[in-house]
């Protein structure tokens, strides 16, 4: 196990007909503490990637303590090689224009400056212990019958019809 984080956060993101109903499953470990948190929560009309975004936004945004360090795991592609490649870097120089989801890009780059993140890739559906359990909540989050209003997603989608 990597010693040089604090934290490891656990994600993944779930959408039914994408789009469609969707929601996020987040799970976190403290190093070295038998300390575990879990968080869901489902959505009425949303994407896949919406949903691996906003999981790992929501990870980050429950640290309490400024410039933890972290590792995010997730077996979203969309999302570390986002960051990893540094292409949302570039994208936020050009305004985000013509990307998707420019809301929770830009929510995602409040919260990443404000700690220490690496992200780690993993394949999804590969029987690794907390991706199984995101998943579960995740799909689980997007099945509950209050489902949230992703409210950008619903306007920008409006637009389009």
């Amino acid at each position: 196990m990597n010693t040089k984080h604090e934290v490891h956060i656990y994600t993944d993101g779930a959408a039914k007909g994408n789009p469609g109903n969707g929601g996020y499953g987040i799970v976190m470990e403290w190093v070295g503490k038998p300390y575990r948190k879990e968080f869901y929560e489902g959505f009425r009309l949303t994407t896949n990637n919406r949903m691996e975004l906003l999981a790992v936004i929501v990870g980050l945004e429950k640290l309490k303590k400024q410039n933890t360090k972290v590792l995010v795991i997730s077996d979203s592609k969309y999302v570390v090689d986002a960051v990893t490649k540094k292409w949302v870097f570039q994208w936020e120089k050009k305004g985000f224009a013509g990307k998707k989801n420019p809301d929770l890009w830009r929510r995602f780059l409040k919260i990443y400056r404000m700690h220490q993140i690496d992200f780690e890739w993993i394949r999804g559906h590969n029987n690794h212990a907390q991706n199984e359990r995101c998943d579960e909540l995740a799909v689980m989050a997007s099945l509950q019958n209050q489902l949230s209003l992703d409210e950008f997603y619903e306007k920008e989608s409006n637009k389009l019809l």
